[in-house]
């Protein structure tokens, strides 16, 4: 069963997404980063090339022909994912292929609107059975 994360009170979701990406790869794992548009998937992409300072991100979009042996991949469509290790998510909705990844990652900052989206793809997933653990990242800017 898919194991899923919320990381909760985040002040910038494209820098929280780098930074899961980053250590994910640290142990080894594929992930794949899920857009809500192309726009977004741009942002994340130029960040990625200087995230972290210290090293090379190696990723690419789904689409690109390298797609298949790049450790990092971003995502706008959801439709078919290459590998079944880390998906970190940055859509307002739950994605319909989370169940196929053996770790969901949801971010969620704390706006009021991105919140309540939240509360509800919490929901859906609990309802389900799965069991969810939640990373309040508020704490760790307070020290």
């Amino acid at each position: 069963m898919t194991q899923i994360d919320f990381y909760t009170q985040v002040e910038d979701k494209l820098q929280t997404a780098c930074k899961l990406t980053a250590k994910a790869r640290s142990l080894g794992l594929r992930v794949t980063l899920f857009c809500p548009d192309r726009d977004t998937a741009s942002r994340l992409d130029r960040m990625l090339w200087s995230a972290p300072a210290t090293s090379f991100m190696p990723h690419c979009r789904l689409d690109d022909p390298l797609a298949p042996v790049t450790p990092v991949l971003i995502d706008t469509t959801g439709d078919n994912p290459l590998h079944d290790e880390v998906l970190i998510n940055l859509h307002s909705e739950w994605p319909a292929c989370f169940s196929r990844f053996q770790r969901l990652a949801e971010i969620v900052s704390a706006e009021d609107a991105d919140r309540s989206e939240a509360r509800a793809r919490y929901k859906f997933y609990r309802d389900r059975g799965y069991e969810i653990r939640t990373h309040d990242l508020s704490t760790q800017r307070a020290g």
